[in-house]
């Protein structure tokens, strides 16, 4: 049954990036995953790496990532279990430095320098708001649209008014903008910058190599504009000069697991963010 008055192609698109981002946007999931990246670990080595969580906390999320098809626990015997990545989730790993890349130029600078993980879990929240995925591709699509227009298209069974608190939220994100009341709604310069991720995402989410998110009908065209840039690894460095150079969609990380726990981020005045800014 549709949800919303959008293609069924591009309905059942949204539906899967919205799901991909239920799965990693959990509390600690993603530092879970980021912990496994490397050979299959025991429970009790897996929760020296993640020593922060509380005893009982570690076992329901590997649960749901199992669930998912991100972790995969292997019976040895008994008394010998293990858990690693599956393939789909060693596939999803490159987008993570897409989305530091995205928060690092567009989210508003915290009072602290910020570890990169932080980074990707700030822009998950953001991301899996209710409707976003939805309103930022009609708002990628149209250009510009008015709020009734939008709520005919994201929720046409509710009322159209309803369609304002997401926007709204959006609006306060700083991933969309607007005028004024009354106005037309638009993409701002930081959703518009999404392009990779959730071009990516929607490749990832369809079972399609990475690079096919150049070819998305929607993010692949911003995507193919963009240039690359360079990503600080949570790791310090010695010199600028040091940092590995950013490597295509689809092509192995530059980074390692462990570079996203300790991220140092050159700090930035306010002052110099663009009005109705992403918000962390």
């Amino acid at each position: 049954m549709a949800i919303t008055a959008l293609p069924p192609e591009t309905e059942a698109d949204i539906a899967r990036v919205t799901e991909a981002l239920a799965m990693i946007t959990p509390r600690w999931n993603v530092r879970i995953l980021l912990a496994l990246s490397g050979p299959p670990l025991r429970y009790s080595e897996l929760a020296a790496k993640v020593s922060w969580l509380q005893n009982g906390q570690l076992h329901p999320k590997l649960k749901s990532l199992c669930d998912a098809g991100l972790v995969e626990r292997t019976e040895h015997t008994a008394r010998h279990v293990t858990y690693g990545h599956t393939e789909r989730a060693t596939a999803l790993l490159p987008v993570l430095p897409m989305i530091v890349t995205w928060a690092e130029e567009h989210l508003e600078k915290a009072d602290r320098p910020l570890p990169a993980i932080e980074q990707i879990e700030d822009s998950l929240t953001l991301l899996t708001r209710r409707h976003a995925a939805a309103i930022l591709w009609v708002l990628k699509s149209r250009e510009e649209v008015s709020g009734r227009v939008l709520a005919r298209i994201v929720m046409p069974s509710s009322d159209w008014t309803n369609i304002y608190p997401p926007l709204r939220q959006l609006v306060a994100d700083g991933l969309a903008d607007t005028e004024g009341n009354g106005r037309p709604y638009r993409l701002s310069a930081a959703g518009a910058a999404l392009a990779p991720v959730l071009g990516a995402l929607s490749a990832w989410s369809a079972g399609q190599p990475l690079d096919q998110a150049a070819h998305h009908p929607v993010w692949g065209q911003s995507q193919a504009k963009s240039k690359p840039r360079p990503w600080v690894s949570s790791q310090s460095r010695p010199a600028p000069a040091a940092l590995p150079p950013a490597r295509a969609v689809g092509s192995s990380p530059a980074w390692h697991h462990r570079d996203l726990f300790s991220h140092a981020v050159a700090v930035r005045s306010t002052a110099a963010l663009p009005a109705g800014g992403p918000r962390r």
